[in-house]
């Protein structure tokens, strides 16, 4: 089941985590916050973001992701995550290229080592 389409982050439990996400263009990240990640700010780049808590004591956790994005014309393109840990904080990014209007079916698997649990999305992106 997927989650619906939304522009605000979203939240769901899975397993002992709270998943946080979001999807949005990468235009809407600063130049400097672009360049601190080593994001390309274009209209046609899209990014994903998603921070895995634990449910209990809300700690950030540091777990493996892999994921894919498909296009209703069944292209599908890897993600690749990468972790950035500013403090306590733990969240990983993705960037994905689009065309305007694109849609996307988004599967991620999150493992911590002793269980993988699978996190779907779509979201539709809009070349600003």
């Amino acid at each position: 089941m997927y989650a619906n389409p939304v522009l605000a982050e979203q939240k769901v439990s899975l397993a002992n985590w709270d998943l946080h996400y979001i999807a949005l263009n990468s235009t809407f990240l600063t130049p400097d916050v672009a360049k601190q990640y080593g994001i390309v700010r274009s209209k046609f780049n899209g990014l994903i973001n998603i921070s895995v808590l634990d449910s209990k004591s809300k700690a950030a956790q540091s777990v493996a992701l892999t994921g894919t994005a498909k296009n209703l014309l069944g292209v599908v393109k890897k993600l690749a995550f990468k972790e950035v840990t500013e403090g306590e904080a733990i969240y990983y990014l993705a960037v994905l290229s689009f065309s305007d209007q694109e849609q996307y079916r988004i599967s991620i698997d999150i493992n911590d080592g002793k269980v993988t649990k699978t996190l779907k999305f779509q979201h539709k992106f809009y070349a600003d």
